[in-house]
């Protein structure tokens, strides 16, 4: 029982760490994107973010492996269901008085 426990609490933790990343950096990029426009530094605003979030996931994923790839499989996993669960949310609804979106 000890060794299951110390086998495969860190496995179980690596999905939700995962999940929680990606959360970060696909919230923080929208926040980003939508910054653009109104920034008077557009390009030190993207490279600045790009290089945080990046940073901050790297780091995250680094600390989740801890020598075992597994880990960083699920916490893969963990992220891009996050980033699928966000461009679901994000994705524009078709408008009922749209008439383009009646053609489909």
């Amino acid at each position: 029982m000890n060794l299951m426990v110390n086998t495969f609490l860190p496995d179980l933790f690596a999905f939700p760490i995962g999940f929680v990343l990606g959360i970060f950096y696909f919230i923080f990029l929208w926040f980003t994107v939508q910054r653009l426009v109104s920034s008077s530094h557009p390009v030190a605003l993207m490279v600045g973010s790009g290089v945080v979030r990046l940073s901050v996931a790297l780091l995250g994923f680094y600390l989740i492996v801890g020598g075992h790839w597994e880990r960083l499989l699920i916490a893969l996993a963990g992220f891009l269901i996050a980033r699928t669960l966000l461009i679901a949310r994000w994705r524009p609804q078709p408008s009922l008085t749209d008439p383009l979106a009646l053609e489909d």
